[in-house]
């Protein structure tokens, strides 16, 4: 990833983060606590698979990107960083 994608992707995972900590149950977690490559599942913010299904509703109501593969949504839905990258490269999916 170079310096240029990295800063388009900071707005991507600032807002990622304040969804995440906004409707999920993330306890008492605050957005900037969230490190960018921390596992989103079995692990790291530990989300389960209710998780995943919100997350998927959550990335199309608020990014305006459908993730309708369980492969892409494995691979997309890593950390804050793989998926504000998805995010990013599609754009009105």
């Amino acid at each position: 990833m170079n310096m240029s994608e990295n800063n388009e992707l900071d707005p991507i995972r600032k807002k990622l983060k304040e969804v995440l900590v906004e409707n999920l149950s993330l306890g008492d977690i605050k957005p900037e606590a969230i490190e960018n490559d921390e596992p989103l599942f079995g692990g790291g913010l530990n989300l389960d698979s209710l998780d995943a299904v919100e997350l998927v509703v959550l990335v199309q109501r608020n990014f305006d990107v459908e993730i309708s593969d369980m492969d892409v949504g494995k691979t997309a839905f890593q950390s804050i960083n793989t998926l504000a990258k998805f995010i990013h490269d599609n754009p009105n999916a």
